[in-house]
């Protein structure tokens, strides 16, 4: 026998039905169901990577704890996703960090343009900013589990970039406080659109631009309603997966351990998958007719110098634990 949750029919159940918990029947120990909302399609690598973290913790457990994956914001919309977790609507769920700026400014430190710009770079700065990261999600009754970086971010257009002139008064999709903040620092105008969205937007008429990875316009067949496609490798933002801290406490110690090395594992190949996934994307983009370009000197110096104002205002904002995470970074890359 088993329990389930049941997508969005029990949001007004008890706490212990909404986190999956395990439960007894006839003496003997049910197995625990969770369903995991994520933002992103099927084809997203980031969904592939966690259907196989799901299915290594259905292994590792001999099917005690069985993880349902509802990808493309069927279950749970991405901007709920974290609250709901929170809330015990869902024990598990993932988001794209940067989506919490709002909350507080060190979850946007990965999408600081030219902070962090190569995988590398991304690595020593997760290796800086994770404690501290973990620490706030914590005091909100939320354990980290694994944070897997999306391709550099570039800049998709109808028509080719050439100068900084090209981007002023262009409704450029934004998807989170930095790019945003970069859309106004360059005269272009923000608007928020959703990944499964942007075909419509662009389509509509409704923008004209976006911020994105090479990855995300592959998924999206950019190719049907845009034409270039600018490597500016601005930053690396992060998924990251949470699970409600009184859900992995319900679990037994060896359950929990098996959920953890799973969750390490996870890790370690989305980083991989995402550093192939540049390669394939740009690839695919160029196959079906994307002209993909590097930023000419004028519109690198542009970019270079929203850079600088961006890291100055993020440090602004994230005061203390933001010079902690500047400190490490800069321990790791020495």
């Amino acid at each position: 026998m088993t329990t389930r949750l049941k997508p969005l029919a029990h949001l007004g159940m008890t706490a212990a039905m909404g986190l999956g918990v395990m439960t007894l029947s006839a003496g003997v120990q049910a197995a625990t169901e969770w369903d995991m909302p994520t933002p992103y399609g099927d084809p997203t690598f980031h969904t592939v990577n966690i259907r196989e973290f799901a299915d290594d913790v259905r292994e590792a457990t001999d099917g005690e704890l069985d993880i349902t994956v509802h990808s493309n914001g069927s279950l749970i919309g991405h901007a709920e996703i974290k609250n709901s977790v929170r809330r015990g609507i869902v024990p598990i769920g993932e988001l794209i960090m940067s989506r919490l700026a709002n909350e507080n400014p060190i979850f946007e430190v990965d999408s600081v343009p030219y902070l962090a710009a190569s995988y590398d770079e991304a690595q020593a700065l997760w290796d800086a900013s994770r404690e501290v990261i973990a620490e706030e999600l914590a005091e909100q009754q939320l354990r980290l589990l694994f944070a897997v970086p999306w391709p550099p971010q570039g800049i998709y257009t109808q028509e080719a970039l050439e100068g900084p002139d090209d981007l002023k008064n262009l409704s450029m999709r934004a998807y989170n406080a930095a790019s945003e903040r970069l859309a106004q620092l360059t005269g272009a105008v923000p608007t928020q659109v959703e990944v499964p969205d942007i075909p419509t937007a662009f389509s509509t008429g409704r923008v004209d631009a976006m911020i994105t990875s090479p990855a995300t316009g592959a998924d999206t067949k950019a190719w049907d309603y845009l034409n270039h496609f600018n490597h500016a490798q601005l930053w690396l933002p992060k998924n990251m997966v949470i699970v409600s801290e009184q859900a992995f406490s319900r679990l037994d110690e060896a359950t929990q351990q098996a959920l953890l090395d799973a969750a390490t594992e996870a890790e370690t190949r989305g980083w991989d998958m995402s550093r192939q996934e540049t390669d394939d994307a740009l690839a695919v983009l160029e196959e079906n007719g994307i002209e993909v370009t590097e930023p000419t000197p004028e519109l690198a110096e542009l970019l270079q110098q929203v850079g600088e104002t961006m890291t100055e205002e993020w440090v602004g904002r994230a005061g203390e634990q933001g010079q902690t995470i500047l400190d490490a970074y800069e321990n790791v890359r020495d």
